[in-house]
């Protein structure tokens, strides 16, 4: 199987050690299941890692975009993760959930005034700052509130990490940050320095998503260790702490990469501290931003089946509860899925057919030439793996769609942690 938490026995697909079928009877489908020892074991993984590695103090800092919600946050301040937030909606979400907004990191690049006085009302401890006009803000409304507020500043060292486009964000023309290259990224750090109301703590890069080379991230901290050095032979000022971003990889399908992330972690951080000796620098704290390498292969999605449709001579189409709603990310980035067909898991798969939703939207399509048992008919339960990350959090009502529930898995318990939505919930902003 593609992870270790998914067997079969009987016939039937087990996650986290629990009947899927079983699951999909008590909670109903569309379901997004979450293997709550997994997302606590990568937590480990990376804590672990940073913790022993060749930066002092160094920390992993959980990228909560890939899945956001209240119990996600209260598991990853258990297991001594900082949090990135990139909205309000993100930041009162972590509040309400009791982390410690001390540990959190705002990102973004178009922060408006009014997201900054919340998430400085909220207590958050660093701004990663983007651009020139966010420095100017920043600075106006701390100082309004007698806060002296820690940032650092997000760079583009003008790596390409050779991953899909989409999620590319290292380059020089990216739409984050400023450019090394260009000396603007110098300009930001010394405006930076001349705000009596920020603190700059450090400099902040991210290359992109869906990273198995480790070369990536040591170019990156070559290029960001020659732009710390610069800083401190011009403008006197040494960073406490290299931010190199996330974007570690995970396996969808069968055959595709992998990488040790422990092992990296600790080639990068011993990349560091032989680029500051070398330039002169005390060895700062490394931050690095899990995200998908957190919650992606702690999650499965199940659907029930509606119809299959066989055109004769041409294609195969299996139709489920679900579709584009629940996960986007086939229409986004034609992105690659593993499935299975839960309740006939051991059943030879001798048909191909389009896994497609309920939407009326010619590309709501989950996955295409999916390999199916041939006997597979309504009210069977389809499962589609490695679908933690960018599933829920992407999720929408298009059609009027309700999203399905979150239920963690533990220890061979289940529990409900974001409820389904209802009819009503789609009714509750609107007037009648």
């Amino acid at each position: 199987m593609l992870y270790d938490n998914i067997t079969v026995k009987d016939g039937k697909l087990f996650f986290a050690g629990m009947d899927t079928t079983l699951l999909a009877k008590k909670h109903g489908t569309p379901l997004y299941l979450m293997d709550e020892d997994r997302i606590r074991g990568n937590c480990r993984a990376y804590r672990d890692a940073l913790k022993g590695c060749a930066c002092p103090d160094s920390e992993a800092v959980y990228a909560s975009k890939a899945c956001s919600f209240a119990g996600i946050y209260k598991m990853i301040a258990e297991e001594g993760l900082c949090a990135d937030v990139v909205s309000p909606g993100e930041i009162y979400t972590a509040k309400k959930a009791g982390f410690p907004m001390e540990r959190a990191y705002f990102q973004g690049n178009n922060k408006t005034d009014e997201d900054i006085a919340f998430a400085i009302d909220c207590g958050v401890g660093y701004f990663v700052c983007d651009n020139f006009e966010e420095l100017d803000v920043l600075d106006r409304i701390a100082g309004e509130k007698g806060v002296r507020q820690k940032i650092l500043l997000r760079v583009t060292p003008g790596i390409d990490p050779h991953t899909y486009a989409e999620v590319s964000t290292g380059k020089v023309d990216s739409k984050f940050g400023v450019a090394i290259e260009t000396g603007q990224a110098a300009e930001a750090v010394q405006k930076a320095l001349s705000k009596k109301n920020l603190i700059f703590e450090g400099i902040h890069c991210h290359v992109g998503s869906m990273v198995f080379d480790s070369d990536v991230f040591l170019r990156a901290s070559a290029v960001m260790l020659g732009f710390a050095a610069e800083i401190k032979k011009n403008l006197g000022a040494e960073i406490k702490i290299l931010d190199l971003g996330g974007g570690y990889g995970v396996k969808y399908y069968p055959g595709q990469g992998e990488i040790d992330i422990p092992q990296n972690i600790k080639a990068v951080a011993k990349r560091v501290a032989e680029l500051s000796e070398e330039y002169g620098l005390k060895t700062p704290s490394l931050r690095l931003e899990p995200g998908r390498s957190i919650v992606a292969d702690a999650g499965i999605t199940l659907y029930t089946v509606g119809s299959v449709k066989k055109i004769t001579g041409y294609k195969n189409y299996v139709s489920v509860d679900g579709g584009m709603t629940d996960n986007p990310r086939y229409a986004l980035y034609e992105s690659k899925y593993t499935v299975l067909t839960a309740n006939k898991a051991d059943s030879p798969c001798d048909m191909t057919a389009d896994l497609v939703g309920r939407c009326c939207e010619s590309g709501d399509i989950i996955q295409p030439g999916v390999s199916f048992p041939s006997s597979i008919e309504r009210g069977d339960a389809v499962a589609v793996l490695t679908t933690g990350a960018y599933n829920y959090s992407m999720a929408s009502n298009y059609n009027r769609v309700p999203r399905p529930p979150i239920v963690l898995l533990r220890g061979g318990s289940d529990r409900v942690a974001v409820r389904r939505e209802s009819l009503d919930d789609l009714l509750s902003n609107d007037i009648v």
